[in-house]
């Protein structure tokens, strides 16, 4: 039997299209002498559908559009992903299908609520024959659905084939990319077939003869991150009509990468740079900043805003505070924290907004994981754009990519080494002067471990001081062994900057969360639909308390 695994993209939300894109693949299955074509999970519907799912019209269509599938599957078996209404909590199941002459019967279905994270392929174990199909819709980089079918595939001695769904699909706030990759499993458990990912087409395999073993290809972790993002960027783009991407540029990493990233995914030409330095901003990474520029082929502006900046503070402290309950001569005050602020949001709310505008595109948000897990950010400032690509790495990975995009994507030193080399700064006052070694607060060395455990783990303050308790925070979190003692002296150190964070963490950064830009998912638990929270802010357990007690006591 030959068996053609379609990796189709799947527009969620329209049945008719995909349909259309079916019944032309089923044709040029047949004509590669396929005896069964294999589609993804939810092939006709989509996942992310948000209200949709609760219309009974839709799933009517979809029923219907089954039936125009199984009319095509004349002289081939078609196998399809659909969705049905069900008596579940969503109300909906999802189905696969099977179409044979003109007939069509269910083969195997599951409910439909938490899919997407922990979504698991439809397998279909074919009657009197030695496979099993398995139909998945999982996004992420990894496909988290076909890495235990290896397994299952030597346990029931049996050749898996298997399909996962490509292109776009979002829940609101959180976009996800599926990889739309084929693979198969041979009765031994060996993968003998793999499709490239993000890339729409036809494998055909025949499982009289299948291919031999293919060997591990060991490739960076941050490899199949890049691929998703790049084809991320891509399709968002596509999807929201917009051609050209304004970046502002500080001579950092985040903004670096994210540079690199955008002219990768759409080239030099619809990128446009723009460097906005403050009296804060040191030569060094205003001559980062240039050499960027230069070295990815953009065209770039500098813009300073100290000028506008000073004139906001001297306009809203002079202007007068008026009304009954005003003191009189009431003034405001402009702490050095607040005129922080006023520079990120001169920068995007005036400048790169502008700018967007006026050039025809859109401005990105260059934020990472840890600043958004704690809030390291300014509403309405630094926070705003219409995409954050960067949203779900964590500061190491920025650092990773940086170095995957220069060695293998451009082959060349397009981020600076010294943008790699610089301590990390936001360079918003005397006290992060990045020519002095000073920086952000967050220690990304630690803190992005700790945040991990916070954000992708449900870890507790309880949970940390139980290993720190314990001696072993260091290897439970994944940190360099001896970061913990190094950073903090005392255990009351260790406390105050735990609860620091979490504070922030559950509290304002929520609020920031909430209002910023849509981001691409890279985990599955990243923030937005992945990340369910609540404004409820920072509860101590009674047992986070009483190892507080003694650990205060015993120092």
């Amino acid at each position: 039997m030959k068996i053609a695994l379609i990796s189709m993209e799947v527009v969620p939300g329209r049945p008719d299209r995909n349909a259309a894109t079916m019944r032309g693949k089923i044709a040029e299955a047949k004509a590669a002498g396929a005896n069964l074509a294999l589609f993804p999970a939810l092939s006709l519907s989509g996942l992310f559908l948000g209200g949709v799912w609760k219309q009974p019209a839709f799933l009517r269509d979809c029923a219907a559009y089954a039936e125009e599938i199984a009319a095509a599957a004349d002289g081939i078996t078609v196998v399809f992903g659909n969705a049905a209404e069900a008596e579940s909590c969503t109300g909906v199941r999802r189905t696969l299908m099977e179409a044979r002459d003109g007939v069509l019967r269910e083969v195997a279905h599951s409910p439909l609520h938490g899919a997407g994270n922990q979504f698991a392929p439809l397998l279909y174990e074919m009657p009197n024959e030695n496979i099993i199909l398995a139909a998945d819709a999982s996004p992420f980089p990894i496909c988290f659905g076909a890495s235990a079918l290896a397994k299952t595939a030597h346990e029931k001695r049996k050749n898996i084939f298997y399909i996962n769904t490509l292109g776009l699909q979002d829940k609101g706030k959180t976009v996800y990319a599926f990889p739309g990759r084929a693979y198969v499993f041979s009765a031994a458990g060996e993968r003998v077939t793999m499709s490239p990912a993000y890339t729409e087409g036809i494998t055909v395999v025949d499982t009289d003869t299948l291919p031999a073993p293919i060997l591990s290809h060991a490739e960076p972790p941050i490899a199949p991150v890049h691929r998703m993002l790049r084809y991320a960027v891509q399709k968002f783009l596509a999807r929201i009509h917009m051609e050209r991407v304004v970046i502002g540029i500080s001579g950092g990493i985040d903004s670096a990468v994210a540079a690199a990233l955008y002219v990768d995914a759409i080239g030099a030409e619809n990128v446009l740079l723009i460097n906005m330095p403050s009296q804060f901003n040191s030569a060094t990474t205003k001559g980062l900043a240039a050499q960027l520029a230069d070295n990815l082929g953009c065209r770039h502006m500098i813009v300073p805003i100290e000028e506008s900046v000073a004139h906001t503070v001297t306009q809203l402290t002079e202007i007068p505070i008026m009304g009954k309950p005003a003191a009189e001569g009431e003034h405001l005050t402009i702490s050095s924290f607040v005129r922080e602020n006023i520079q990120a949001r001169d920068r995007s709310g005036r400048v790169l907004s502008t700018v967007a505008a006026a050039w025809g595109a859109g401005f990105t948000c260059n934020a990472n994981k840890a600043e958004s897990t704690v809030g390291y950010a300014t509403l309405y400032g630094d926070q705003a754009g219409f995409l954050s690509a960067l949203a779900d790495l964590w500061k190491y990975q920025v650092y990773d990519l940086a170095r995957y995009l220069n060695e293998a994507v451009y082959g060349q030193e397009v981020i600076p080494q010294g943008i790699i080399d610089i301590v990390p700064s936001a360079e918003l006052s005397d006290a992060q002067n990045v020519d002095e070694g000073k920086g952000d607060p967050i220690r990304y060395p630690y803190h992005d471990h700790l945040f991990r455990a916070f954000a992708e783990n449900n870890e507790t303050p309880e949970d940390i001081l139980a290993h720190y308790a314990e001696g072993n925070l260091d290897a439970h979190i994944g940190c360099e062994h001896g970061l913990v003692g190094t950073y903090f002296p005392t255990t009351a150190d260790f406390i105050a900057d735990l609860e620091r964070w979490w504070g922030l963490y559950t509290g304002m950064a929520v609020a920031k969360r909430i209002q910023s830009p849509p981001l691409l998912s890279v985990t599955g638990r990243a923030y937005g639909s992945d990340h369910p929270e609540s404004q409820i802010g920072a509860y101590e357990t009674i047992a986070y308390r009483t190892l507080k007690e003694k650990l205060q006591r015993n120092n």
